[in-house]
């Protein structure tokens, strides 16, 4: 099923649109299920609703890891690929950054967004059925893996892609080991009950630019050292085979790697049936269809 929604919808979150940032109340629940049925016992999702984010360790087995670092390899080695808009380079040392779209260009990594063990629990956690509205490969290779800004995923999608709630949420699944010093994901946990407003208008063609390096989008200094002060940092740290699950709203970046150890992850964004992008909230037009879907097939069926 593929559907874009023209139909007009109130903005309960603000951005892009004063000269002022702002701090918002979330106005969406965290977890949307009345059941406990899935994968998630009860006080795991309650941390969940808590903090933002939850681990899981070993989730996939070391022999999975190994079919997907192969898989990971073979397309960033790709000659062909490298001129595909899906794939993004550093901007300083041309090395593969990242691979949109990854669950349609690769049949092993369709079988991952299928897998029960992911949709089930996401499911769980907006309590409908869900589809990819993104899935990408992220490479961060030794001595020259670039860093990603802090900044809330639902910011963007809501103001470029158009998602109206929040009311997605981010399987984050390791592939290699992540240590405290090789670029690991950080999050401020309970920032995602913060929506922080940007300031700066959306220009044309903005994903361009940002894929590489964003500005526009990103909070400024004085929401941050707030939210920092408040919440304080966690640094995700684990094994390959951990899978880290977080609200579309927290604030989360990583740091660049000048280690010789490798960082990498395949991350999917499940989106709920009920939750489908209308037209972009604070942009011109939306964004391609590898970074914001409109296909809302559900998945796992």
């Amino acid at each position: 099923m593929t559907l874009q929604m023209d139909l007009p919808t109130a903005d309960d979150y603000p951005t892009r649109k004063t000269t002022e940032p702002s701090l918002l109340y979330r106005r969406d629940p965290v977890t949307w299920s009345r059941e406990n049925d899935g994968p998630f016992e009860p006080d795991e999702l309650s941390g969940y609703e808590q903090r933002g984010y939850t681990q899981v360790r070993s989730l996939v087995t070391p022999e999975e890891v190994e079919t997907y670092m192969t898989e990971l390899r073979r397309l960033g080695d790709d000659p062909k690929l490298r001129e595909d808009e899906r794939v993004v380079v550093e901007p300083a040392s041309d090395e593969v950054r990242s691979v949109f779209e990854v669950h349609k260009i690769s049949e092993v990594f369709s079988d991952l967004v299928n897998d029960p063990r992911l949709v089930d629990r996401a499911r769980q956690i907006l309590g409908t059925d869900v589809y990819v509205h993104q899935s990408r490969v992220n490479y961060k290779p030794g001595f020259g893996g670039g860093s990603f800004y802090w900044h809330s995923d639902f910011e963007t999608w809501h103001a470029e892609d158009g998602m109206p709630r929040m009311r997605a949420v981010s399987f984050s699944v390791a592939l290699t080991d992540n240590y405290t010093h090789n670029g690991a994901l950080m999050i401020m946990p309970g920032s995602h009950k913060t929506f922080v407003s940007c300031v700066g208008e959306t220009p044309d063609d903005h994903y361009k630019a940002s894929l590489k390096s964003q500005h526009v989008g990103t909070p400024d200094q004085r929401s941050l050292s707030m939210l920092a002060e408040r919440h304080g940092i966690d640094v995700l740290t684990g094994s390959a085979g951990d899978v880290t699950v977080f609200d579309s709203n927290c604030m989360h970046g990583s740091g660049g790697n000048i280690t010789p150890f490798p960082r990498s992850n395949v991350f999917i964004v499940f989106n709920s049936v009920e939750n489908t992008c209308t037209k972009p909230f604070s942009a011109g037009a939306a964004r391609p269809e590898f970074l914001g879907a409109t296909d809302t097939t559900p998945v796992g069926r």
